[in-house]
């Protein structure tokens, strides 16, 4: 699917901190799509477009004409996704001034291989900044072993079994 007039394009998830399942939802002309994606997906795109968007202002590429919306909204309903993402990729497009993000199925064989998304730099920066507290929202990570730490502790491989 190419999405190139986006309205919509967020990070979401369903459920508690440590049981959260992340999805990313574009909406385009009425039509609504979602895909899953890990959280470890969400965090490597988002700092990837964060550096990317840092370099194009630095050398003056960009500006973001006004300060962001972050779109808090939740989900939208039905959140039925139309695969499980696999492969990411992002790229600048010099031509048209907007980044594009391209989503591939875990499932090479896929009716739906994947998702082509041209977004503007306001609406990508957005997308960071929403996907940064969406990330933070879960369980801490533990200071010695940067596992998470679940509510009533873990145990700990830096602790020799101890619970943290």
């Amino acid at each position: 699917m190419i999405f190139d007039s986006v309205e919509r394009f967020i990070v979401g998830t369903v459920g508690q901190p440590g049981e959260r399942a992340f999805y990313l939802q574009v909406r385009q002309s009425g039509r609504l799509a979602t895909v899953a994606v890990e959280k470890s997906q969400v965090g490597a795109l988002t700092q990837r477009l964060e550096i990317l968007i840092s370099q194009l202002r630095k050398t003056g590429v960009v500006t973001l004409s006004e300060p962001f919306q972050r779109d808090d909204d939740p989900l939208e309903q039905p959140i039925d996704p139309d695969f499980i993402v696999g492969a990411i990729s992002i790229s600048w497009n010099e031509d048209a001034g907007q980044i594009e993000i391209e989503l591939l199925d875990v499932d090479e064989d896929s009716t739906v291989p994947g998702w082509s998304i041209t977004l503007p730099i306001d609406m990508a920066y957005a997308f960071v900044k929403r996907s940064q507290a969406v990330i933070s929202s879960g369980r801490l990570p533990c200071p010695l072993c940067g596992l998470a730490i679940d509510p009533h502790g873990h145990l700990c491989p830096r602790s020799n079994g101890y619970r943290r």
